[in-house]
């Protein structure tokens, strides 16, 4: 699908591009999502810059994701997307600058891309440029990254109570536990996506501010890059807080965990170590042997049984005296 974003006044209006026609040489923001053959074949005309395919987009390698081609800037950043459902996960997206205008190249729809549409819609600064729509995307993309990192403290926050304040209440723990390791499992790998979408805008704002002088930026939007690539520095300085912190949660969780197993354990040794006495007791008299006196003796049936009983209760307060129980 392919969307054209054309400057009127204070806003910056979608323009529908009908097959065949070519696209407005006025168009600001050009937005490629699942881009087709035909499609990339516009960008080329009006631009003459090549479209990146989806798996030269997934390439890893620094030198794949920024360069300079034909005078145009190429930059792929993994961004966050359907982070508030149960399956979170990054997508690559390409930004081109090319003759003051962006290209965009994408194959899922994070939340920021939406947002920075309808906020032009409404207003947008006079005379917008692509670079200008570039730093709102930016803007938007590190602003959600944040509203993710404080909602993903404070469902850590939830667990941490869970765990080192448990209610005593609660009947079905080992339900409670399976939760509680569930949820920590899964901010964990959400905060590690953050971190990874975090770290490549990082690299594409360093890419920006070595390449800002070339593009002749004005003073005012290099200090908006400088202040962004803070706000990115202390975002993953936070990320990693979280992630060291659902890994010491995962530790205490296993370790509570064993504690409950070691208490149960703890029983089954107890009554097993409570009844080996009375079991040797009645092991001994059930044997078979001809010369046993206290088989002829009338008072030997109540004194087995006694001296059972005494063998098991003995154990038993030794071990309490000794606060093994």
């Amino acid at each position: 699908m392919l969307s054209v974003y054309v400057s009127r006044g204070t806003s910056l209006e979608r323009v529908e591009v009908k097959d065949g026609a070519d696209l407005p040489a006025e168009a600001v923001w050009i937005d490629l999502f699942n881009p087709n053959g035909d499609e990339d074949k516009k960008i080329e005309r009006l631009l003459g810059i090549a479209v990146p395919t989806r798996e030269e987009m997934q390439e890893i390698e620094v030198s794949s994701r920024l360069y300079v081609e034909n005078g145009a800037r190429y930059m792929t950043a993994t961004l966050m997307c359907q982070s508030d459902t149960a399956m979170p996960k990054t997508t690559a997206v390409t930004f081109i600058l090319a003759s003051k205008r962006l290209v965009t190249v994408r194959y899922d729809e994070p939340r920021p891309f939406t947002l920075v549409s309808h906020k032009l819609a409404r207003v947008c600064p006079p005379s917008p440029t692509g670079e200008t729509v570039l730093m709102d995307l930016f803007g938007a993309v590190i602003d959600r990254a944040a509203d993710i990192l404080e909602k993903i403290a404070a469902e850590v926050d939830d667990v941490s109570h869970r765990i080192f304040e448990p209610e005593d209440s609660v009947l079905d723990r080992s339900r409670v536990y399976r939760e509680t390791l569930i949820t920590i499992g899964r901010k964990g790998d959400l905060t590690s996506k953050v971190r990874e979408s975090l770290v490549s805008i990082g690299r594409v704002m360093l890419f920006l501010t070595n390449e800002a002088e070339a593009m002749g930026w004005a003073k005012e939007k290099r200090a908006q890059l400088e202040m962004m690539q803070r706000d990115l520095q202390s975002l993953s300085d936070h990320a990693t807080y979280l992630s060291n912190k659902t890994t010491f949660l995962l530790e205490a969780m296993l370790g509570v965990v064993n504690l409950e197993q070691n208490s149960v354990i703890k029983i089954f040794s107890v009554v097993a170590v409570v009844l080996m006495p009375p079991t040797l007791v009645g092991t001994i008299y059930g044997m078979n042997f001809r010369h046993m006196p206290e088989l002829d003796w009338l008072l030997g049936y109540p004194m087995a049984l006694a001296l059972m009983v005494l063998s098991a209760v003995l154990p038993y307060f030794y071990f309490k005296w000794r606060k093994w129980l």
